[in-house]
């Protein structure tokens, strides 16, 4: 027996002994991404797939970002589809993982994704859809609001109460405005329409397009004979991503368990020294504040929040919190129970070397920890809109950045797009800061 535990005990060390997290080999994606040198981060990316499995879902979403912003939204949404399908599968987590997850760290689980994530996958399949044919961005513009749904009312997530966690998740508007951008487009059925939109301003009522986009669906009214409708998306803004932080309260908290513990009974256990590693959601300062737009050189307006995924993942993050560090606090009870095991089975005392050195390898153990940072790293701090309504015809669109004082950031970028009578074109740009990322999208080609 003690050399299985010995066994047992060095093949959890390897397991978590790496220096870096997830957070660490992100950095330097994030930077060649937000700096416009998407060939980087794609190489980047890829070099980091082929080095980690447990990686390489939420590294295959960051890939799907940089395909949407080289033009290639087909092949992003491929990808995006892939991944859905990958957390679907994989909500129900293996016993057998979990059981590592306790004698290692959270990392050893399948990821699954963070609820905002799952949510945001959908958002951004029915924006790639749109940009190609559009067949399907009705399903996927669905998706949105039934998945967020179901992560509420499926959740297995309580306080110490028994009252689910989730309840009172905000929900995102980008789907049910989508949707009914596209109801809108087949001029008929604008009670649907009007439902969509209702849910837009109940759910995101500083929207501030939002009564004008009422008026005008309750008049039954797309645009004007001969017009069309062109509706401008940007990604705006470094996105949120997980660092590992250490918990303070908690480990106080077992320091007193500690000390109960040993005074109770005739073993001691090691003492408290790794702090207890916990993943919190950051929300990077942004200067760009919105995206101004032209059309044939004559200011439109300028976009306006849609969805905020920064403050979506942190209140998720907090919502979650008191599970996160529960989770973080059982690991360390059974982490310790297996040393309290080990000093009985060899039969030591409170002064036995053999106590010490258990003592030892229970600090040592507890310090391989690190917290789960995985997390999809590139997505936007929030996806924005503005719809005008222009002639049908060719048109020249200008998009630029602006900052948070109302002044330019950075150079307009220019797309040829084609309107049709009637119709909708979409066109997408990504803004991290005051550069455009790639290049701007449009399923209307101009030709």
């Amino acid at each position: 027996m003690p050399r299985l535990f010995a066994l047992a005990l060095t093949t959890t060390l390897l397991f978590g002994s790496g220096c870096t997290t997830h957070a660490d080999r992100l950095q330097d994606i994030r930077s060649a991404y937000n700096t416009g040198n998407v060939s980087a981060a794609k190489t980047k990316i890829d070099t980091a797939i082929a080095k980690s499995s447990r990686e390489a879902d939420v590294l295959k979403l960051d890939r799907a970002m940089v395909l949407l912003s080289e033009g290639n939204p087909r092949e992003a949404e491929t990808t995006l589809r892939e991944i859905r399908d990958r957390f679907e599968a994989k909500e129900g987590k293996d016993l057998a993982e979990g059981a590592l997850s306790m004698l290692t760290d959270d990392q050893q689980l399948a990821y699954a994704g963070e609820d905002y994530e799952k949510v945001m996958i959908r958002v951004m399949l029915a924006l790639s859809n749109l940009l190609g044919d559009g067949s399907d961005a009705t399903a996927y513009a669905l998706q949105v609001n039934q998945k967020q749904q179901q992560i509420i009312e499926k959740s297995k997530s309580t306080d110490n109460e028994g009252k689910n966690l989730k309840a009172n998740y905000k929900f995102v508007p980008s789907g049910a405005y989508l949707r009914a951008a596209l109801r809108e487009e087949t001029h008929t059925n604008y009670d649907d329409v009007t439902r969509s939109l209702e849910q837009v301003a109940k759910w995101q009522p500083d929207f501030a397009p939002i009564k004008q986009d009422l008026e005008r669906a309750k008049n039954g009214h797309h645009s004007q004979r001969g017009n069309g409708v062109v509706y401008v998306f940007t990604l705006v803004g470094r996105g949120p991503y997980k660092e590992e932080r250490s918990e303070i309260v908690s480990t106080v908290a077992m320091l007193i368990a500690d000390r109960i513990l040993s005074a109770t009974g005739k073993q001691s256990l090691p003492p408290t020294i790794a702090p207890i590693k916990i993943p919190r959601v950051v929300r990077p300062i942004n200067q760009i504040a919105s995206v101004t737009v032209s059309a044939d050189g004559k200011a439109a307006g300028r976009t306006e929040t849609i969805t905020d995924i920064g403050q979506m993942a942190t209140e998720q993050c907090e919502a979650l919190m008191p599970e996160t560090l529960a989770r973080a606090v059982v690991r360390r009870v059974v982490k310790k129970g297996v040393i309290y095991g080990a000093k009985e089975l060899v039969g030591s005392d409170q002064t036995q070397i053999s106590s010490l050195a258990l003592n030892v390898v229970g600090v040592a153990w507890e310090a391989t920890e690190s917290a789960d940072t995985r997390c999809w790293g590139l997505l936007p701090d929030k996806i924005q809109v503005l719809r005008l309504e222009l002639p049908a015809g060719e048109h020249t669109v200008a998009l630029q950045p602006q900052g948070k004082n109302g002044t330019a950031m950075g150079p307009a970028e220019t797309i040829r797009v084609q309107v049709r009578d009637g119709r909708n074109t979409y066109v997408m740009g990504n803004f991290p800061d005051a550069k455009l990322v790639g290049r701007l999208s449009t399923n209307g080609t101009g030709k």
